[in-house]
């Protein structure tokens, strides 16, 4: 009978970019055994189809929809078959391959070129060519252990180096977002020229930054009369891989001018960075450009000093101050996240004093029990903790406290003054409560209570039955009547009419009696005068 054969062993895959490559062990010894592999994918990227087929010894990836979760896939789990056994699922991790170099060697520096991994492929495994960032290692041929590194954009120019040597290269692409690192490139080797001086370039380039105001500097190296023209690059454009020669910018106002610098604070923004050089030119044919320098504005920057002004209130000695580059200065005070430290202390030429310190956020300080008749003295600097940075310290402010004054006596004025306002307010006032209270008590709450038989008195109509009615209202007449006696003098009853009224009884039942007195007074009267 047939033997069986052993299974793979040590199985593993692969992959860098879109390569994938599988390889196991076999410890069999006959020769004659061939392998084939069979995979299926289990949990494929969304958009791809499952599939399964026989592979040769390399695994390659057909056309399989990448998800762009973050821009890269770095794992995918693969079920693998031998001929007789299941071997399980094996997590891989891509790698990223190696990118592409070129050198040129040129008056005593090298210029780089770096091509993006599967550069010019159209199935990629990394889409975003922009998240790479390029760690280039060099060293002299003649020095392999002394190996130096650096951070390059895809074109990039490397100086520093020996005239006349050998210097060898290579690179790898790294995406510092997903902590990954990729091959190097084959090493390649240039040898660096002399270096040709030329008159015309502008040299030492550098930048003089305050509070936001930029200056570009340079020196001249010759007498002849030369015209500048000083141009500009945003930094990202410096990661572009077909290079950014194309895309400089000239300063405004800087074109064509013979000075040595340049104010180039009109193109500074807050985000970003930038890269400037100068290009020198004689006449219309000779030019030269400049080596490039490089700007981060809120690093680059240097925080001017702030002004100071002191002002005195009792015993208390205020300080205000003014951010550095003004109070209107939104860039200085926003970006920074300043703070100062503020100097003070008593300028007395009797004795030596102690300098004190405080630091505050905001623009306004404050010294207590400050001394009478004593000459004060306050410096003040600005420092910005986020970026390190701090600015000298502003011009010395002095001031002199006025004489002092008896502080008891002054207490007691002013309790004084305090308690006759308090009295000449409260007292009106509360007469008036008092009088109102008097009143509202008097309407509502009256002291002399109305007796218990005509209590509720004008709530209801009175119906006793014990009292009488009310009597009608009647009109109380009186005849007179006029006699003219013989002497012919009349007689007035006016006085009668009055003492007949006066006389009447107020009673309901003096009716009867009242008239018939008045009848019987008036007969007697008539017969008096008979």
């Amino acid at each position: 009978g047939q033997s069986s054969l052993q299974s793979p062993e040590n199985v593993q895959v692969h992959v860098v970019n879109t390569n994938f490559t599988l390889s196991w062990d076999y410890s069999g010894t006959d020769p004659n055994v061939t392998f084939s592999a069979e995979f299926q994918w289990v949990g494929f990227p969304a958009g791809a189809s499952a599939g399964h087929g026989m592979l040769p010894f390399y695994l390659f990836w057909k056309g399989k929809t990448i998800p762009s979760g973050a821009g890269f896939l770095t794992e995918f789990p693969v079920t693998l078959y031998s001929p007789r056994l299941f071997l399980g699922k094996i997590l891989f991790d891509t790698q990223i391959g190696p990118p592409g170099l070129e050198l040129q060697s040129t008056n005593g520096v090298i210029k780089v070129k770096v091509s993006p991994p599967e550069a010019n492929q159209r199935k990629k495994m990394w889409i975003d060519d922009l998240s790479f960032k390029y760690n280039l290692v060099f060293w002299e041929s003649s020095s392999p252990a002394q190996v130096r590194s650096k951070i390059i954009f895809p074109v990039d120019t490397i100086d520093d180096l020996a005239p006349d040597s050998t210097y060898c290269f290579k690179v790898q692409a790294n995406i510092p977002l997903d902590a990954k690192q990729g091959l190097f490139s084959p090493v390649s080797c240039v040898k660096t020229t002399q270096k040709v001086p030329d008159l015309l370039c502008a040299t030492n380039l550098s930048v003089l930054a305050l509070n936001m105001k930029f200056q570009l500097l340079w020196d001249n190296q010759g007498d002849q009369e030369v015209n500048y023209n000083v141009q500009y690059l945003y930094g990202f454009q410096k990661k572009l891989k077909d290079g950014y020669s194309d895309k400089w910018r000239s300063v405004p106002s800087c074109e064509n001018i013979t000075s040595t610098c340049c104010n180039f604070s009109s193109i500074i923004t807050t985000t970003g960075f930038y890269y400037l050089r100068v290009q020198a030119s004689e006449g219309r044919n000779k030019s030269c450009f400049s080596s490039e320098i490089r700007v981060e504005p809120l690093r680059t920057n240097g925080i001017g000093p702030p002004g100071v002004r002191l002002d005195l209130s009792d015993t208390l000695l205020h300080i205000l101050i003014s951010p550095p580059g003004g109070v209107k200065d939104e860039i200085m005070r926003d970006n920074y996240d300043l703070s100062y430290r503020i100097l003070y202390w008593k300028n007395s030429s009797d004795q030596e004093e102690e300098v004190r310190q405080k630091e505050v956020k905001q623009t306004i300080a404050t010294v207590p029990d400050v001394s009478p008749s004593t000459l004060y003295c306050v410096k003040v600097q600005a420092f910005s903790e986020i970026y390190n940075k701090s600015s000298a310290y502003s011009q010395q402010e002095c001031i002199h406290t006025p004489a002092g004054t008896r502080l008891p006596l002054l207490i007691f004025g002013i309790f004084t003054g305090a308690l006759l306002v308090v009295l000449l307010v409260a007292t009106p006032l509360v007469f008036l409560l008092y009088q109102a209270y008097s009143k509202i008590k008097y309407v509502f709450f009256p002291s002399c209570q109305p007796p218990l038989n005509i209590e509720g008195f004008g709530s209801q109509p009175l119906s006793s039955p014990c009292l009488s009615a009310p009597e009608e209202p009647v009109e109380n007449c009186c005849v007179i009547e006029s006699m003219i006696t013989e002497e012919g003098n009349e007689i007035d009853f006016t006085d009668y009419k009055h003492s007949k009224e006066s006389s009447r009884d107020s009673g309901n039942y003096s009716n009867d009696n009242n008239s018939s007195g008045s009848k019987g007074s008036k007969e007697t009267l008539e017969k008096e005068i008979v």
